[in-house]
């Protein structure tokens, strides 16, 4: 659940590309497709205790889907996504919109808009110490007897005699939550409901993400000011 109350969309990595602007520069950016966002739940204060809605995004067979949320979503009037989430949102957002209804790239986003974006990294399966931590290796030469890329020493003398809880070492890599914050939106492409954003964003192709409004953006300085 994001910390702001905004309105964000649920999209599908589709890759990276580059993009060129009027003096020549490169741009590299991440396309995310956002296209058919619907709403399947207008949560309210006196009815959920909170507001919020709730959006679904792709589409699922019929089959894969469970008999309560199937009349969950027929109750809207919505096609079965193959993922649903929920946007804490004010009571002046949720009241212009309604159970059924599509939110467009367009109406939540804008060029030059500062975004965050939060996937699921690509798993990098079992890693040692120093690649999973980002640490540095020891020496390659000059005595170094087969510890060039341990992690050397990771207990203590008899007092206390073992090894801290959380202590760094070797695991499971990659496949976790992550959030990269204050992207910049590039381009929208409105006919095919795309959002170009400058940057990588986590995840591997095909993945899904949800992106929303920057909540550390720092305020547009007014025009004029010094």
């Amino acid at each position: 659940m994001s910390l702001s109350n905004s309105l964000g969309l649920l999209g599908r990595k589709v890759g990276m590309m580059r993009l060129f602007t009027d003096d020549g520069d490169a741009v590299p950016v991440t396309v995310v497709d956002v296209s058919n966002n619907r709403v399947t739940q207008i949560k309210s204060q006196e009815t959920d205790g909170y507001v919020a809605l709730q959006v679904t995004f792709g589409s699922r067979k019929a089959s894969r889907v469970t008999k309560p949320e199937a009349g969950h979503l027929a109750k809207a009037g919505v096609e079965a996504g193959e993922i649903i989430q929920e946007f804490r949102v004010t009571a002046e957002t949720a009241g212009q919109h309604k159970a059924g209804g599509v939110i467009t790239a367009g109406s939540v986003f804008s060029v030059g808009q500062k975004v965050d974006v939060q996937g699921t990294s690509i798993g990098k399966g079992f890693a040692g110490t120093i690649k999973r931590h980002n640490m540095k290796s020891q020496r390659a030469s000059h005595g170094n007897s087969r510890s060039h890329n341990v992690p050397g020493s990771i207990g203590m003398a008899q007092d206390p005699g073992r090894v801290f809880p959380g202590k760094r070492m070797t695991g499971h890599l990659g496949d976790v939550t992550k959030t990269t914050q204050n992207l910049d939106v590039f381009r929208i492409d409105e006919a095919r409901q795309l959002l170009l954003i400058k940057g990588a964003i986590p995840g591997s192709k095909g993945g899904f993400v949800t992106v929303r409004p920057a909540i550390k953006a720092k305020p547009q300085a007014a025009e004029g000011a010094k």
